[in-house]
């Protein structure tokens, strides 16, 4: 795996070498550490991998070597002793070792410069990538086993697990992150120490558990990293709904297991994104709103007199709950404004039944999904996870009715530019009315119009509109 590591950066070499000789010919050691090193032995390192760096030189010292070999500098973390640099077009952080002792309350360590490698291998969050790539020998330092690791697709810690998540507690969601991405099973003091100290995750920002969840959610395995998150109680803290969503199931069974079903519809959706067209691989947006599709269930479920169990108007509450929870972990607002509006939306395709949708309804589906109707389509697909073979095929024979009907009213309609056969200005000069109000009250009257009759042209338009307004207007009518 060595061996094989070094060919995979000879990609890299002329810039590990300039970097390499420039440390050694000031007397400096200097080393690639972190991902790049992991990936490299992986198989996995990218064309444009930022390239991570450990040395014994302070940062000053740093930046002056880099100075004679770099085409920019930069000193944005240099009071964490990191330096960057763009050397030969590729962006390089070059850190001083450090050892860190850390504030009970607070992420942010005070640092102090180290002067081993080893030493600084030691505080890494993880066996696979506390490995270093020692420069210009190509030499790779391996203190704790982190190859034999990763062979073995192990995660654990150099140290205690419990003093490395105490440290620093995002490291929790990422030994969740590095299990949807790279396949990693944790040892067990791993996920002891997840579940001991996840109360610790509320030292740490919203946007940085945001962006560990995200990651997790675009990783090729989703389903595993949340099932661990809920399993040691780390979702309880940074996705409570989660957990919430492993409903006792009732004595007759009469409901499946909301969480299983709401893990299975988010990996169909995964599969959807690459197969139903248009694709529209990795979507954050589709695979967050299938994930939380179904968590205002826990807040409306009833017991029927008849022994049924209902979930009236789940989908309202939780689109709520999505904007509610969102928002908290500080997700743009589109973002927010869009899952929570796919939530809102999964069920209607309930009512459509055999096809028994007017074309206005059909109309009115397309207008309320707007530039989500992509998404809606392969989330309503998805949310079929029936082992009723016949159901399950009755389900997507009617959906693809219903595609098939939203396609021909497009290009008989323009659905895509659903509006009405009138604009704004055309309205004020047929009415004789200045902007405001009323010009709104009439484009949504004619939009209904267009919605239960289709595109009526500009004409009939113009005689529905002056009939309206002459309606409007008649004497005892209120304006």
């Amino acid at each position: 795996m060595q061996r094989e590591a070094v060919q995979r950066l000879l990609p890299l070499t002329p810039t590990l070498q300039v970097i390499g000789e420039a440390f050694a010919t000031q007397g400096c050691q200097v080393s690639l550490v972190g991902g790049p090193v992991r990936d490299a032995l992986l198989g996995r390192l990218g064309p444009q991998t930022d390239l991570d760096f450990a040395t014994d030189a302070r940062p000053d010292k740093a930046l002056e070597i880099l100075g004679g070999i770099a085409s920019t500098t930069w000193e944005v973390g240099i009071r964490f002793g990191t330096v960057g640099a763009r050397v030969n077009g590729r962006e390089c952080e070059i850190t001083t070792y450090r050892t860190e002792r850390y504030d009970p309350d607070s992420r942010k360590p005070e640092v102090d410069f180290g002067d081993s490698l080893e030493g600084d291998l030691s505080r890494r969050d993880f066996t696979v990538n506390a490995m270093a790539l020692q420069l210009p020998d190509m030499v790779i330092v391996d203190p704790f086993n982190g190859i034999t690791d990763l062979g073995e697709y192990r995660l654990r810690t150099p140290g205690s697990a419990v003093a490395s998540f105490a440290d620093d507690p995002l490291r929790i969601l990422r030994a969740a992150r590095f299990v949807a991405q790279l396949g990693f099973r944790p040892d067990e003091d791993v996920t002891e120490a997840m579940h001991t100290e996840a109360h610790r995750l509320s030292i740490v920002s919203a946007e940085r558990i945001r962006d560990e969840l995200t990651k997790m959610l675009l990783a090729p395995d989703p389903r595993s990293a949340l099932d661990l998150l809920v399993t040691t109680g780390v979702a309880e803290v940074v996705l409570p709904e989660l957990p919430k969503l492993q409903l006792e199931v009732d004595e007759h069974h009469r409901h499946k297991d909301v969480y299983e079903h709401s893990l299975t519809v988010l990996e169909q959706c995964i599969a959807l994104e690459r197969e139903h067209l248009p694709t529209c691989e990795p979507d954050l947006t589709l695979r967050l709103a299938a994930l939380l599709h179904d968590i205002g269930k826990p807040k409306t479920r009833r017991f029927e007199d008849d022994g049924r169990v209902s979930f009236h108007h789940h989908e309202v509450v939780g689109a709520r709950m999505v904007r509610k929870r969102l928002s908290a972990l500080r997700f743009s607002n589109d973002m927010v404004d869009e899952v929570s509006r796919l939530v809102e939306l999964h069920l209607r395709f309930h009512g459509y039944g055999s096809g028994e949708w007017t074309d206005s309804a059909v109309r009115r589906y397309v207008r309320d999904a707007g530039d989500l109707l992509v998404r809606l389509h392969k989330l309503t697909r998805a949310d079929c996870t029936t082992r009723n073979r016949q159901r399950a095929l009755r389900l997507q024979r009617t959906y693809d009715d219903l595609e098939q009907r939203i396609a021909r009213l497009a290009e008989e309609e323009e659905l895509a530019a659903l509006r009405p056969d009138l604009d704004g200005r055309e309205i004020m000069e047929i009415l004789q009315v200045p902007a405001g109000p009323v010009v709104g009250e009439a484009y949504r009257y004619l939009m209904e119009v267009r919605l239960d009759s289709g595109p009526v042209g500009k004409d009939r338009a113009r005689e529905i509109l002056i009939s309206w307004w002459q309606e409007r207007s008649a004497p005892g009518i209120t304006q």
